[in-house]
């Protein structure tokens, strides 16, 4: 019988998400980013020490301050709700009904397994409403839920959502193709592997409407 420790190794070097959502505690933004930097900078020294570098070398006595305030502020910004992008729409007075895409948006997240780099691209697809978006803000959005210890499966789910919300319409589309470095530099260590996800929500899940998508974007893989 699997015990809670096997099971949730078994989980996590299977990149298995557990939720739609980031698990957060409710106490999570209590203290401010300045405290939190203090607290990781005091932790990646003890992680430093114990496996026996020297911190009073040049090159690594900065390196605590370094990782904290890039845990902080840089690659996990995304979790804190405040820095969220605002996605200010316009009216589509063009009446342009087409699909819109936005391909190839760099994507750089962390893989919440094991804290190593997600690098790969998204492509977004909508199909408008009413209203409009700007494209950098798509970008925006993207950026914002990859900056966050991440599944794959989830952040592409999480970027038609806001997408979805932003445009108040269901015809949004996202496929995300990306590289793992726990699978690329870990593990099985294949590197030549990505993983690509999807989530397809109103005219997107018509066979026709998601060939037209996958054709623009020149991705050879069938859905």
């Amino acid at each position: 019988m699997i015990n809670k420790e096997e099971l949730s190794d078994e989980i996590g070097n299977n990149h298995i998400a557990t939720s739609s959502q980031n698990p957060l505690r409710e106490d999570a933004f209590d203290i401010s980013d300045d405290q939190k930097i203090e607290l990781i900078k005091k932790d990646v020294e003890k992680i430093l020490n114990t496996l026996g570098l020297d911190l009073t070398d040049d090159s690594l006595k900065g390196t605590p301050n370094r990782v904290a305030k890039m845990f902080v502020k840089e690659i996990f910004g995304g979790l804190n709700p405040n820095k969220k992008p605002s996605s200010s729409t316009f009216e589509n007075k063009y009446k342009y009904n087409e699909m819109l895409v936005e391909k190839n948006i760099t994507v750089y997240s962390t893989c919440e397994h094991h804290l190593l780099p997600i690098i790969g691209r998204a492509h977004i697809a909508y199909i408008s409403n009413g209203t409009v978006v700007g494209l950098s803000k798509m970008n925006r959005i993207v950026d914002y839920f990859a900056k966050r210890p991440q599944v794959q499966e989830r952040l592409t789910m999480q970027i038609v959502e806001e997408l979805q919300r932003v445009l108040n319409t269901k015809d949004v589309a996202c496929i995300i193709d990306a590289k793992h470095l726990c699978v690329n530099s870990r593990g099985i260590r294949d590197i030549e592997s990505s993983t690509v996800t999807s989530e397809f929500g109103g005219k997107f899940k018509e066979e026709n409407v998601r060939r037209e998508f996958l054709e623009y974007i020149k991705l050879e893989t069938s859905f």
